[in-house]
């Protein structure tokens, strides 16, 4: 190719990545919707940088090389920056680090190592604030790094923000710049809530804490779990500041602006290294998410000498950590079955390596999230890690979708064992209704229906069931009836004597109630007290099988959500042939009649037990007021009926004394359970 030939085609390709970076500026700085990781973009950008100095005649002033960052958004005044937020060089390699220092100290004319210090790098969006007279007026955000947009009101709401300095001693006029970020724990719980609500998320914490902090309403920036971190200095008037970078930081941390806790001064490049590879191994453990740390020459009139290039000081530098957040092909999904029977859809991925690790897998949540995020199989994705979380997918690259992509399908059955799927109506999850057959749920299922509310097999622990499936011995519940003395005393830890109270304690739970053995079926959503409706209702588990959907929401406590998971899992033919085995292994209970349930003497009360009582447990004192109608919540409001109170009882005496609701001692609740028409003169006498 001849030098006008490559001339003529690296000023397409300049011309094409300022275009690129421009419309992901856009997407970013203006509709807070980026739609590429910041790998990508630093790539794009490290590419537009290397031709520009390359072909020097083809710089523009427009060029996003010249430029800080994006646009103010509209809708926020206009805020005027008197020293330029200016952005930082990136580092991707110690030999990049160690070029830089070398500049720097022989620009110094230093021969020996140079004072810095080291601190993280936090990925948010860059503020400023302006105190006078040590109270906060203006703040803003970095905008191009010339123009920003005025947040005042919005970072007043942040509790890390102090409204006035503490101490004394600060300059008349101060510029305190930082980074406000989300942390991690806020993100997602901010994330879990919008998904509940069927609202977009947000791709990443630094994208939560950017439109967060860019909303019009400042009551909407108020509900964020938003935090700040401080650690530049911009004006300064009537006042001086130390003569380090450090003590500033130290400075401001007096003067109630937060400052990291891991902000070090160094010595030397060696010493910035070993700092960066402390911040990678801490990174997450980390509460926010970091994307490299920064060094800075401490000493500030050795800054001032260094001075700045056309967008960044010569003085400082981001080391960067491998990328978080990478884009890469979906190549297929596959479907995991978990212990609950949820189905959890797994992207695989072409492998891209991510976060320090080559990533080949990443979870898609559930169909809800696949739905929102328009995500199809033979999308390019942006794939996320950050330290140890699972991988996931966050977004679609949709400018890149190719022609042949296809839609991901919820499987009809599952994939484990052939059962039924079933996504009601309203639903994030699906799930398989295979629960007492599918061995995915197996041990899960096994140890629900050994409970001491169900079925009561004392004895039979996590580990030991662990074993039992692990070795093969059991298969389903019904398993448990056929377990022998010899196959017991060949798991771990089992001796002869614990191995014949486990079969003991497997025989008698034989003898047990309807109530208890459609508890520990595991239905969802059916608990003791469903369980005990439904007992009393049908009086045998053969018409609980045939009930159709109408004829359960007659049952007190089961609508059309409960009675569709009843009518799948009785519909699953791998449930019935276990139920079947169980009777056979001689599971027995006692049936009646029936007596469809009307209203109860408490119907539409509430109690709360505390305490321990001396006629029975609490169990039984719930499935008495229960029988009875009542309902027993675990906490106290102002609509309990009544809190019954045995010996030592908790917090919860105390709370009802103070809202003004009823107590009642042991005798008093005895009193009930036998005349429960006497309740409102009992509960006189309680607020006696």
């Amino acid at each position: 190719m001849s030098a006008t030939a490559e001339r003529e085609r690296a000023r397409r390709r300049i011309e094409a990545l300022r275009r690129e970076i421009r419309h992901h500026d856009y997407l970013y700085y203006v509709l807070d919707q980026p739609e590429i990781p910041d790998a990508e973009y630093d790539r794009l950008m490290e590419e537009l940088r290397a031709l520009e100095a390359k072909y020097p005649e083809f710089v523009t002033p427009d060029s996003p090389t010249r430029r800080v960052g994006g646009q103010p958004a509209a809708g926020f005044r206009t805020v005027r920056h008197e020293v330029p937020m200016l952005s930082l060089e990136n580092a991707f390699s110690e030999a990049d680090v160690r070029a830089w220092d070398q500049r720097v100290r022989d620009r110094l004319g230093v021969a020996g190592p140079v004072d810095y210090t080291a601190e993280p790098k936090f990925d948010g969006l860059a503020v400023t604030l302006i105190y006078e007279d040590g109270v906060f007026t203006v703040g803003a955000t970095r905008g191009d790094g010339i123009e920003g947009e005025d947040v005042t009101a919005n970072l007043r709401t942040i509790r890390s923000v102090p409204l006035r300095l503490h101490g004394s001693g600060w300059p008349q006029v101060l510029e305190a710049r930082g980074e406000v970020v989300m942390p991690r724990a806020g993100f997602e719980a901010l994330n879990r809530r919008a998904r509940e609500r069927g609202e977009k998320t947000f791709v990443n914490p630094r994208n939560a804490a950017a439109g967060s902090l860019r909303q019009l309403d400042p009551r909407v920036t108020a509900e964020r779990p938003l935090e700040v971190y401080f650690y530049a200095v911009g004006k300064v008037e009537g006042g001086e500041l130390p003569a380090t970078h450090y003590e500033t930081m130290l400075r401001f941390r007096e003067w109630g602006l937060r400052v990291t806790e891991h902000l070090r001064r160094v010595d030397g490049i060696d010493g910035c290294l070993r700092f960066h590879d402390e911040m990678l191994r801490l990174r997450p453990e980390l509460p926010y998410d970091i994307d490299g740390v920064v060094y800075k020459v401490d000493r500030i009139d050795w800054q001032q000498r260094l001075g700045f290039v056309s967008r960044a000081p010569r003085w400082a530098i981001a080391h960067k950590f491998p990328a978080q957040e990478e884009i890469t092909r979906l190549r297929d999904v596959e479907w995991q079955v978990g212990r609950t029977g949820a189905l959890t859809p797994v992207a695989i991925l072409e492998p891209v390596f991510v976060g320090g690790a080559t990533v080949s897998r990443a979870t898609l949540h559930n169909m809800d999230e696949i739905e929102r995020k328009d995500i199809h199989i033979g999308d390019w994705v942006i794939v996320r890690r950050a330290g140890d979380v699972i991988p996931e997918v966050v977004s679609v690259v949709a400018s890149r979708r190719p022609p042949d992509v296809r839609p991901i399908l919820l499987p009809k059955k599952c994939p484990v064992c052939g059962s039924a799927v079933v996504r009601p109506p309203g639903e994030a999850i699906a799930r398989c209704t295979g629960g007492l057959y599918c061995p995915a749920q197996r041990k899960n299922a096994i140890l629900h229906f050994a409970s001491r509310r169900a079925m009561d097999i004392d004895g039979l622990g996590e580990k030991l069931v662990d074993q039992l499936v692990d070795k093969g011995l059991v298969k389903d519940v019904a398993d448990l009836y056929h377990l022998t003395h010899e196959q017991l005393i060949s798991l771990e830890r089992m001796g002869d004597k614990s191995a014949q109270n486990l079969l003991e304690a497997i025989e008698r739970s034989k003898e047990t109630t309807l109530a208890r053995f459609l508890y520990a079926l595991g239905i969802r959503e059916v608990g003791e007290a469903t369980a005990r409706a439904l007992a009393d209702h049908f009086g045998s588990l053969e018409r609980i099988m045939h009930a159709s959907r109408e004829e359960l929401e007659e049952v007190p406590d089961v609508g059309p959500v409960v009675a569709e998971h009843i009518v799948e899992f009785f519909r699953e033919p791998h449930n019935r042939e276990v139920i079947q085995r169980l009777i056979e292994a001689g599971v027995r209970w006692e049936e009646h009649e029936g007596r469809p349930s009307g209203p109860g003497p408490l119907d539409g009360r509430t109690f709360v037990l505390t305490g321990a009582l001396q006629h029975m447990t609490r169990e039984e004192a719930r499935e008495r007021l229960a029988a009875l109608g009542a309902r027993v919540s675990g906490s106290v409001s102002r609509r309990t009926t009544a809190v019954i109170v045995g010996e030592n009882p908790g917090s919860k005496l105390a709370k009802a004394e103070r809202l003004g609701v009823p107590v009642l001692d042991e005798q008093a609740f005895l009193a009930l359970l036998a005349h429960p028409e006497r309740l409102n003169e009992l509960l006189e006498e309680g607020e006696s």
